[in-house]
């Protein structure tokens, strides 16, 4: 995001549009948020026009705006409804196509991703949309690269969510892209929601409710986050859950849809990134605080993962000094 002005979030309502992923997008952009003392955004629900009824009729709305907000939008956020292929209207399409072709961000949420594909968005691009609607996108858009078991893809210009709580990810990765991890979660404990679920994870979690009596994992991956410095194991953590590694491994993707050592990593990437926004530690501190061990080995992770090096992250996220956010242990 540019220093000093607002970004401008359009979302695009459709008639019979779902309600929970549009209101996601309120929610994460459209509410002020004075207590992150960060330039917001500036968000504009917008419609062709009408009045419209939402999903099954269960409610009638008017948006403040309309298709022209679109065209001068930074982020676009594509409608999405329960029957994406009964189409959104030649005067929506041709919004969201001049949107991108002038280099705007366009956010799909669940069968919006149906949207972006009819204005012609995705051929040659890698996204995703709700599982249930898998086998009839591929058939209707062989030339886009669709990844149906993940929670969302970011391509670039393009991003795409899959099917509703999904779309709180996609958002939050999103805030966290603009203006950094300290105010992404910040979001997250508003919303009493996970902080960090990489777009990677499954859709779709086997994940069985447990026994009377029966302890979850949180406890472990609470004590884990808190002690990021230690070179932390699987055995070391299964220990700590009192069960042999193979058996943790098992239970922890079931809960949470990744491996002990995915989440692990990214845990530490996060810390990472939060370390290098809100204090003055010097990189090789950084690394060694995020269980990194060395500097090069942080920046050839780090990278990786974010596409940038820990310093030009730092430079572009304006951290003030300040102490580490997380105990050593």
């Amino acid at each position: 995001m540019s220093q000093g002005s607002s970004h401008r979030v359009a979302q695009v309502v459709a008639p019979g549009s779902n309600p929970f992923e549009m209101a996601i997008g309120m929610e994460l952009f459209g509410i002020t948020r004075p207590e992150l003392d960060v330039d917001w955004y500036d968000f504009v629900a917008c419609s062709t026009g009408d009045d419209l009824t939402v999903r099954e009729g269960l409610f009638t709305m008017h948006c403040p705006g309309t298709l022209d907000d679109v065209a001068t939008a930074d982020t676009v956020i594509a409608p999405n409804r329960p029957d994406p292929e009964a189409g959104y209207g030649d005067e929506v399409i041709e919004a969201l196509r001049a949107a991108a072709a002038r280099g705007a961000r366009m956010v799909s949420f669940c069968t919006g991703a149906f949207a972006l594909a009819d204005a012609g968005l995705l051929d040659g691009r890698t996204v995703t949309t709700h599982w249930r609607w898998a086998d009839r996108f591929r058939r209707r858009y062989p030339d886009v690269d669709l990844r149906p078991n993940v929670l969302f893809v970011d391509d670039g210009q393009v991003l795409t969510a899959a099917g509703s709580a999904a779309a709180i990810d996609l958002g939050l990765h999103i805030i966290r892209t603009d203006h950094g991890a300290a105010v992404a979660n910040a979001v997250s404990r508003r919303l009493v929601f996970p902080a960090h679920r990489e777009g990677g994870q499954q859709q779709f979690i086997e994940r069985p409710a447990p026994q009377a009596g029966e302890a979850t994992l949180s406890g472990v991956m609470e004590w884990a986050t808190a002690h990021l410095d230690h070179p932390l194991t699987v055995a070391e953590l299964a220990g700590r859950a009192a069960m042999s590694p193979s058996t943790f491994h098992r239970r922890f993707l079931a809960e949470t849809g990744t491996t002990p050592l995915r989440w692990l990593h990214h845990e530490r990437i996060d810390h990472a990134r939060s370390l290098l926004e809100t204090t003055a530690l010097d990189v090789g501190e950084v690394a060694r605080a995020a269980g990194f061990g060395t500097a090069a080995n942080l920046r050839q992770h780090f990278r990786r993962h974010t596409g940038v090096t820990p310093t030009a992250y730092r430079e572009s996220h304006a951290p003030a000094p300040s102490t580490p956010g997380r105990s050593p242990g």
